[in-house]
């Protein structure tokens, strides 16, 4: 442990695990780290490929050793953003922490900063000090730092990209990344065509024979079904379809991964998890703050482009696809496919969705300001901060049941769930009063915080009269494994340097997504205003008014 970070007895155990961790997966790749440390602009080191890093005594099936990075580099654009500092940076940190990474892996930064290589290594240290999930090891730091560089200069600036490369190939003699690397774009999408255009232009974007080049984009993938082809068509100029990764952190997180466990590995759901038994399906992704400082991106994009659009229909079609053929990504596309295009809009869109702007109000003991009364927001904006909408879709497994989807910001609390509600039993022999104060069953599952899954039933109260009331059987992460759950980012960084695409939208999803959502944007374009709803809240009436005119209600998270 650095001087100066306390050494808490609980510090000492999680920093014990994670050193224990970091050698098994190192002994795992058959990597011997003695001589790592030093200093940057050590000597040469020899090449590696990817057979120096293959145990050849480890079998494939054994699942008690983690996956581990072969030879490979990440270069980041846009590293100078909140998203890098407090995301990218510490993932990266994690990972080499728990030896996940291998040795020479380097990390390249690219920024209109007039920084040295010293100046960006300052920069990670202090967002990996600040935001990094596992503790702070100085030995993990210096090897991580020793393959640190920063390319300062603008996207138009062919001299930097020169540099870029010139710094790649010195990596590779150096460091020994053997010519992998994953160009991360973290950076707003009207530059992704001038990026992927300069990394081409500089051959950046080729690889050399045997090894791999990868693009990493961060949503909005466009604004619009048009935008997003046009995105993708330049795009895929540059980069193969399989070289294009995009993030979406959602599919990143344990609980929605579990999502797949729960219904695939179990007999006890699959028999249920249709239209005989399922009444309908909410999937909420609540935020209990407002727009902060962002309102140059939000204002004009909304709620609905920003987390229906991606998060929340990427949830819809985990929850309702079929089985796929195994757990891999062709074959989770095609059954994601079939569900976006199975999803139909309502056929009055004014009575199947609603749009809110929050209002000043009492939020947590504070007065908040509305939405339109935020720094740099227009007062004439009709940007929506809360959108809800149901959804059916029309195959054999779910005709009839309508998927509500809803999200919004300074709402109650802070919460992402989805919600299956099961009918009412067809007949009861209790009278009335006994259930009276019984609910549907429900499945819950918990994406953030506190993530897990809560089943909903009824059962009898004690007493001597028979009356039954909802009771709940709780799953929690925390409780029900030793081990912290990872940061979406960490897994995601390290699927893009495996090359395992199983948890990134393809640009298929992404079109399809928009078809969804393009026809009730054009309504909201030219149908009113939106609805104005008290921070703190859970919504505008409109809202309960929808779930309402079909007999049901929201859920309160």
């Amino acid at each position: 442990m650095s001087e100066g970070i306390p050494q808490t007895a609980e510090q000492e155990t999680k920093g014990t695990k994670e050193e224990k961790e970091a050698l098994a997966a190192q002994e795992a790749a058959g990597v011997e780290q003695t001589g790592v440390s030093g200093t940057a602009g050590a000597g040469p080191r020899p090449e590696y490929t990817e057979a120096d890093f293959v145990n050849p005594l480890r079998d494939a099936r054994d699942r008690r050793l983690p996956r581990i990075a072969g030879p490979s580099g990440l270069v980041i654009f846009g590293v100078t953003g909140d998203l890098s500092r407090k995301k990218l940076m510490p993932a990266v940190y994690d990972l080499a922490n728990r030896g996940l990474l291998p040795p020479g892996f380097s990390l390249v930064g690219f920024a209109r900063r007039d920084w040295e290589d010293q100046d960006f290594a300052q920069v990670v240290h202090d967002a990996v000090r600040e935001h990094a999930r596992t503790p702070f090891r100085e030995e993990v730091w210096q090897q991580l730092a020793e393959g640190m560089r920063f390319i300062p200069g603008d996207f138009d600036d062919d001299t930097a990209f020169k540099q870029l490369r010139s710094a790649v190939e010195e990596l590779d003699a150096s460091r020994g990344t053997s010519g992998n690397y994953a160009f991360y774009l973290s950076v707003p999408p009207k530059f992704f065509p001038k990026v992927v255009q300069q990394l081409k232009k500089h051959k950046l974007a080729s690889a050399p024979e045997g090894s791999w080049r990868r693009a990493v984009i961060e949503k909005p993938f466009g604004h619009d079904l048009r935008s997003a082809e046009e995105l993708n068509a330049i795009v895929h100029d540059v980069f193969d379809p399989e070289q294009v990764f995009r993030i979406d952190h959602y599919l990143g997180k344990e609980t929605v991964q579990n999502l797949l466990a729960l219904r695939f590995a179990n007999q006890m759901f699959e028999p249920i998890w249709n239209r005989s038994y399922v009444d309908h399906v909410q999937i909420t992704m609540a935020e209990d703050i407002g727009i902060g400082g962002r309102a140059g991106y939000y204002d004009g994009i909304g709620a609905a482009r920003d987390v229906i659009q991606n998060h929340l229909l990427q949830l819809m079609a985990l929850t309702a696809m079929e089985e796929p053929a195994a757990f891999d990504a062709s074959s989770l596309l095609t059954e994601k496919l079939k569900v976006l295009k199975a999803v139909r809009l309502p056929q009055d869109l004014g009575q199947g969705t609603v749009r809110g702007q929050y209002a000043a109000a009492w939020q947590g003991g504070t007065k908040v300001r509305g939405y339109l009364e935020e720094d740099g927001i227009d007062q004439a904006s009709t940007t929506d901060t809360y959108a809800a909408v149901r959804l059916q879709v029309e195959n054999r497994r779910w005709a009839g049941v309508p998927f509500y989807l809803r999200t919004g910001k300074r709402l109650g609390r802070r919460v992402t769930e989805i919600a299956v509600v099961f009918q009412r039993a067809p007949h009861s022999p209790f009278d009335s009063t006994a259930t009276e104060e019984l609910g549907s069953n429900a499945i819950v599952i918990r994406v953030q915080p506190d993530e897990g899954m809560t089943v909903r039933f009824g059962s009898k109260v004690p007493g001597t009269s028979m009356e039954i009331r909802d009771v709940t059987m709780d799953f929690a992460y925390g409780e029900s494994f030793t081990e912290s759950s990872p940061e979406a980012y960490e897994r995601l960084i390290l699927d893009v340097l495996l090359g395992d695409a199983n948890l990134f939208p393809r640009h298929q999803e992404v079109e399809e997504s928009w078809k969804i959502l393009d026809p009730i944007e054009q309504y909201w374009a030219t149908h009113g205003r939106p609805a104005q709803y008290a921070s703190g809240g859970w919504g505008p009436e409109e809202a309960d008014e929808m779930l309402a005119r079909d007999g049901r209600s929201w859920r309160r998270p």
